[in-house]
């Protein structure tokens, strides 16, 4: 398995926004394993932080635009195209405004700032959705599918047809990543005349000139409209290409459109915020239809990965036996929940509770029909998180634990005498101020039985108030 990259330096580029036309300073910065793509505002107070995920989608129109807590950013798709073609997996991608630099409407420019930034190995395994089936999402209103096929590594095929005589019908194909510099960076973005009068109409592309859009002309270019558009991009003449295409601009392949699609897939696709290992095939693909698909493969991985059952070796030598569980925790029997612990980090811990019939609770709960209550379960793996945050204070001992918040607690299967509860917690987030943030799971043969997010903070005994 390779191991996940970021860049080795930051580099920034500078130009305009295609629909603000205001003037954009981007900045790519390094980060950290599992942090994965995120834009930052820094022109606004507190330098909000957007990850780039798919649930943070908002709308499609003429681009994607991601937005949270209120913060928004526009037209990252460009972007991420090149991280992914890069095969970069964290990068900070701090912005001045809302939206990208438009560039020359492809991600070339992208490509040759993150080449020149120069690629770093990290020390973290690179986390890929292998596909074993076919998946398919089809917008029944356009007609538009994407179809993902196992396959021996990540490949795109896009076919589009606009029926239009001047684009015609076109397909385009990645068959491995390493294509996307040389094939596929440089395909830029385009749009037809009507949709080009229509955006100007309502003041949008103002960051628009002949050198970052293909224009295919399909209506007749009346004398009103060549001078709205002389005016719109400075130029004293505009005419069209024998091709169909306004001047001042050569296409880099006949099939320029069908390759930009492809390029808009493997953006779109990246807010999935996980490799994929299949073939996408994208028939009339568009920023709705990617951002739809991306939004179901995020979900069938997550579900994927709730249910997946981590196996550990049970008689192995703990990490943290019982007596060195009560060095940290200020726990004791009867209310101990955590007998050994098998594996520590300073981002995770896994331990194990035996659930006998001599638990005090099953006299009551229920009697002839023994169940360990659910408030119990989430007690205990309460406990191992306690045990993981507390570990990493050099006096434990001197410290508690307390429950800040619950959220998403789930109990899928009862928890009987009998049972061996596995628990795995991972922070969510680095611990600050005491505050830590974890995703907890209990397991119990071979299956999930419990899952929850827990917020807790760390508080020396002596500024407990009762």
């Amino acid at each position: 398995m390779a191991n996940q990259t970021t860049i080795a330096n930051s580099i920034t580029l500078k130009g305009v926004g295609i629909h603000t036309g205001e003037e954009v300073t981007m900045t790519f910065k390094p980060a950290p394993a599992n942090h994965g793509y995120a834009f930052q505002r820094i022109d606004l107070e507190g330098s909000p932080i957007i990850e780039a995920l798919v649930q943070h989608v908002v709308d499609t129109k003429r681009g994607t635009t991601l937005q949270k807590n209120g913060v928004t950013i526009h037209t990252g798709e460009h972007v991420l195209a090149a991280l992914v073609g890069c095969e970069i997996d964290n990068v900070i991608i701090e912005l001045n405004s809302s939206e990208p630099p438009i560039m020359d409407g492809s991600s070339k420019f992208f490509v040759e700032a993150l080449e020149k930034a120069g690629l770093k190995e990290l020390e973290a395994n690179r986390d890929e959705y292998v596909v074993n089936e076919n998946i398919s999402y089809t917008d029944e209103e356009t007609g538009s599918e994407i179809t993902l096929l196992p396959a021996d590594n990540y490949q795109v095929t896009t076919m589009v047809d606009f029926g239009t005589k001047v684009l015609g019908t076109q397909n385009a194909t990645l068959k491995d990543l390493s294509e996307f510099k040389k094939n596929f960076a440089n395909a830029r973005t385009f749009s037809f005349l009507h949709e080009l009068e229509m955006l100007l109409e309502n003041g949008l592309i103002k960051g628009g000139d002949l050198n970052n859009a293909i224009v295919y002309v399909d209506k007749e270019l009346s004398e009103e409209t060549m001078d709205r558009l002389c005016k719109a991009f400075n130029k004293k003449s505009i005419s069209v290409n024998s091709n169909g295409i306004l001047d001042n601009l050569n296409l880099h392949y006949p099939n320029e459109a069908a390759r930009h699609k492809l390029l808009d897939v493997v953006g779109d696709l990246a807010l999935i915020g996980t490799r994929i290992k299949g073939k996408v095939i994208a028939t009339k693909p568009g920023h709705y239809i990617n951002t739809q698909f991306a939004k179901k493969m995020a979900k069938i991985i997550k579900d994927e990965k709730r249910n997946h059952v981590p196996q550990y070796n049970l008689n192995a030598q703990p990490a943290l036996d019982v007596n060195q569980i009560m060095d940290i925790l200020p726990h004791r029997p009867p209310f101990l929940l955590v007998d050994k612990v098998l594996e520590i980090s300073d981002k995770h811990v896994v331990a194990v509770k035996s659930v006998t019939m001599n638990e005090p609770f099953f006299q009551g709960h229920f009697p002839g029909q023994p169940v360990m209550p659910g408030v119990l379960q989430i007690e205990a793996m309460a406990q191992a998180g306690g045990v993981l945050v507390l570990n990493s204070v050099p006096d434990p001992e001197n410290y508690l634990t307390f429950f800040m918040k619950i959220e998403n607690a789930r109990f899928k299967h009862p928890v009987v005498p009998g049972d061996t509860l596995v628990f795995k917690l991972e922070l969510l987030s680095p611990i600050r101020r005491g505050i830590c943030h974890m995703q907890a799971y209990a397991y119990s043969r071979g299956r999930l039985t419990t899952e929850a997010k827990m917020m807790a903070q760390i508080v020396k005994k002596k500024q407990v108030k009762i």
